[in-house]
């Protein structure tokens, strides 16, 4: 009996070993999009020991992650077809819907699953969620949040939309790239989230803009003021990560006249779906609403493509 309970424990432990070695092994990963946020995540992936397949308009990002042992592809359909899972990471609804027709005008295999992280509206990741589902594929919404520092350093948080089952079946491979994988609900769920996050995100930088704007009016030395921001009730992951006046931390865009990090051009585009979704669910957001129109200002000034920080360098000068 002794020797029975023993080889029955023992098979159980390598049945449950075999599982997580399973659920942990390396598989074929096409990732889609390799700009700031991709670029790194991609990097963490095939630091896992995954196989991954790139692709993006950019042949720098992809000869980057070609010397780290990734497969470049010249085209969408045929990186889908040698994927398990196909990550996208792209700029607007416009991309990411014209990117997923690409690939299942070319057919997909049933068992490959699409995971887009990209920022879109909550109604085109349904439309794309169909249209794949429609193609024999699987498909789920997993947008992220942490910025070029989380994507950097593998601790984005990722906010899930789809089944249970579904959201089990990429947990694994999220776990790779951040450090809180959160499932939303259901399909467009994900994208809810994000887009609700980023609308508190550009308010509170814009906030934190003007404090600190106006503590160094008044005298106050901004180092100091901040350190005392940051262990007070006005603290906040822009106060804490991406402080808007040069000098106070070493490693963000204000420190590098506010080039790389999250381009306004990106926040512009979050906070209009924030408001297009606001109108179509009659749900007032006057500091959004507001937030989103000086965002459009910093765009008419050209500063599209520096990080939304750079308000605070717009503002400074301004006058009452």
């Amino acid at each position: 009996r002794i020797l029975n309970f023993g080889l029955k424990n023992a098979t159980q432990i390598n049945n449950l070993i075999l599982s997580r070695s399973m659920s942990t092994a390396s598989k074929n990963v096409g990732f889609i999009g390799l700009g700031n946020m991709g670029g790194p995540m991609a990097g963490h992936l095939m630091a896992k020991g995954h196989k991954l397949h790139v692709f993006d308009i950019s042949a720098d990002a992809k000869d980057a992650l070609k010397k780290k042992g990734a497969t470049p592809y010249d085209n969408v359909s045929d990186l889908a077809k040698a994927s398990d899972f196909v990550i996208t990471m792209l700029p607007n609804n416009d991309i990411v819907a014209d990117t997923y027709k690409t690939i299942t005008d070319g057919g997909v295999n049933s068992n490959t699953v699409f995971i887009d992280s990209s920022t879109i509206d909550p109604d085109v990741a349904k439309s794309v969620q169909k249209l794949v589902k429609s193609k024999g594929a699987t498909f789920v919404d997993a947008p992220v949040s942490g910025g070029v520092p989380g994507a950097q350093n593998a601790t984005l948080t990722f906010m899930v939309g789809g089944t249970q089952d579904e959201y089990d079946r990429v947990k694994d491979i999220l776990s790779g790239m951040g450090k809180r994988i959160t499932h939303c609900g259901m399909y467009g769920m994900g994208q809810a989230a994000k887009i609700c996050n980023n609308m508190m995100l550009g308010i509170s930088m814009i906030g934190l803009s003007e404090t600190m704007n106006l503590a160094i009016r008044l005298g106050l030395d901004p180092k100091v003021f901040s350190d005392i921001l940051n262990s007070s009730t006005g603290r906040c992951w822009a106060s804490e990560i991406n402080n808007p006046v040069p000098g106070i931390l070493p490693n963000a865009p204000a420190a590098s006249d506010y080039n790389g990090g999250f381009q306004t051009g990106l926040i512009t585009k979050d906070l209009g779906i924030a408001s297009a979704v606001a109108t179509k669910s009659n749900t007032p957001i006057a500091l959004g609403a507001l937030t989103h129109q000086i965002y459009r200002t910093l765009m008419a000034h050209g500063l599209s493509t520096k990080d939304f920080s750079v308000v605070y360098d717009f503002i400074k000068n301004k006058q009452n």
